[in-house]
């Protein structure tokens, strides 16, 4: 069941008077925004989990800092493509907010989801 749907920030308050830009920024982009909130908050979760691209993030740029310098562009797309099958062995356990997201998906878009 969804819940009450935030409502468009203001200029006023305590953050729209402290970071104006960024309530500025929030507000021109507001019809992007809120079709997240349609979602369970279980589904929201998962969506907006950065967690995982972060660190994922960081074993690329240490494996790059790293090597320093490549010959070719090739030489570095092999360096990437290793980093990343090291790193997807090491995935065993999946977020633990997933079981509950991928049951919401399942009811959300039954024709096209599946629970394996």
């Amino acid at each position: 069941m969804l819940g009450r749907l935030p409502s468009k920030p203001s200029t006023q308050g305590q953050w729209g008077r402290k970071y104006p830009v960024i309530g500025q920024t929030w507000r021109r982009h507001w019809p992007e925004v809120i079709p997240f909130y349609a979602f369970p908050a279980d589904v929201r979760r998962i969506i907006y989990t950065t967690n995982s691209i972060e660190a994922l993030h960081a074993k690329l740029r240490r494996a790059v800092r790293a090597r320093g310098h490549f010959p070719t562009d090739e030489a570095a797309l092999k360096l990437l493509c290793l980093v990343l099958r090291l790193t997807a062995k090491e995935w065993k356990m999946p977020q633990k907010e997933w079981t509950a997201a991928k049951a919401q998906f399942a009811i959300l878009f039954e024709d096209r989801f599946a629970i394996t």
